[in-house]
């Protein structure tokens, strides 16, 4: 009988199955759910995407491409990023593209870690982050945001998190899952720090379009930051492509180089169909983009009001489409709330705990999900609630 506990790498032994799966699971064996948990667009491809991978299959356009990937794809990235965010890389040898945007984390958090290096990680975040720097054997330091900070990070807690090990620094904004944001000003504060420490910056901007009533901005912008910071994006969120499986990566080339290297043997190269689609997608897909932003919009002042309505403080999210109310009236934790809710009315919602501890006392809901189940959720979450009272 073979020992798998001395077989199985104790570091991954030691990383916790992600919180959020839980709740799926649940939710698998059940009829007439309605799920605000999964962060993931409900709008299916655009056509004309979906056209362009279609027409690669059919001309056998199936072979393996070039390892950074193709450099149309490449080229295209560098028009769009220039286009919408004032950010200008090299197609040559500052862009990788990589399967999602979470091999584009995955690379760049292997390529500048080194044992016992720590990774700051503002949370409630992702729930990625952490295990990818374990795996990497360097060390997640969490650095725990508030609410009445609508989530952001300031210039104190960033210095009180650095120690002599400190390497990177994670900015995760806008904000899966709280919907925080970090304007121009906030990131301004944070540069002296980074700078006179000799901190790396990895920025993931997967929801970089969907921003309300702001314009993103990427600390890459900040031309002192430009050469320590690594982009992280993809076509995932803002073209509705998550099964596409198609990110990037860009940043100084010294940086790129290394991180295509890994994925030169760990991958290969992203998928050829996904790449043909990601080039209409980047070259036409812009009236798209403002298409979604503007319904998802609509349901996110719906869903605060609506919250709010019901007596559940809630911060105004200021980008990509979760809310992140609390639920600290209802003296239950943010597990008891989300399983009694799921069991009792059928509505799927995230433990604020699954996003890190500062997460507890919170649900994450994602408005990726029609007005009309929106309606119905909250009209199930006030039955919820008014039990509650009844108890």
């Amino acid at each position: 009988m073979i020992d798998y506990s001395q077989v199985i790498s104790q570091r991954v032994q030691d990383i916790k199955p992600s919180g959020i799966r839980k709740f799926f699971d649940i939710l698998e064996n059940m009829t007439d759910a309605i799920s605000l948990g999964v962060g993931e667009p409900d709008f299916q491809t655009p056509w004309h995407i979906r056209d362009a991978g279609i027409y690669s299959l059919e001309k056998g356009f199936t072979k393996y491409t070039s390892n950074a990937g193709m450099t149309d794809v490449r080229k295209e990235i560098c028009s769009y990023l220039s286009r919408r965010f004032d950010l200008r890389y090299n197609p040559d040898d500052e862009v990788v593209v990589t399967v999602g945007g979470s091999e584009a984390i995955d690379l760049a958090i292997r390529c500048i870690t080194n044992p016992g290096d720590e990774i700051l990680i503002p949370e409630p975040s992702f729930v990625c982050y952490g295990p990818i720097a374990s795996l990497a054997s360097g060390v997640p330091v969490p650095i725990p945001l508030v609410a009445d900070n609508e989530f952001r990070l300031s210039p104190e807690q960033l210095e009180a998190a650095i120690t002599p090990k400190t390497k990177a620094l994670v900015l995760p904004f806008p904000s899966n899952p709280t919907g925080g944001i970090m304007e121009l000003e906030d990131l301004q504060k944070l540069v002296p720090i980074l700078l006179e420490k000799d901190i790396i910056v990895l920025s993931d901007e997967i929801y970089a379009e969907l921003t309300y009533g702001r314009h993103h901005v990427s600390m890459a912008n900040i031309p002192e930051m430009r050469d320590r910071t690594i982009v992280v994006n993809g076509m995932s969120k803002c073209y509705s492509m998550t099964g596409w499986r198609l990110g990037y990566a860009c940043g100084p080339r010294e940086l790129i180089g290394q991180m295509t290297k890994i994925h030169q043997y760990a991958i290969m190269s992203a998928p050829t169909t996904s790449q043909y689609a990601a080039i209409e997608a980047l070259r036409n897909g812009d009236g798209d983009i403002e298409a979604m932003k503007e319904e998802y919009d609509g349901r996110r002042r719906f869903l605060v009001s609506g919250l709010r309505k019901l007596g559940l403080d809630c911060f105004e999210p200021r980008g990509a489409f979760y809310v992140f109310p609390s639920i600290k009236s209802t003296g239950l934790s943010s597990e008891e709330f989300c399983e009694r809710l799921l069991v009792e009315q059928k509505v799927a919602c995230i433990a604020g705990n699954a996003f890190g501890e500062s997460g507890e006392g919170f649900v994450r809901m994602c408005y990726a999900a029609s007005m009309q189940n929106l309606e119905e959720a909250l009209r199930r979450i006030e039955l919820f609630l008014d039990s509650l009272k009844k108890a």
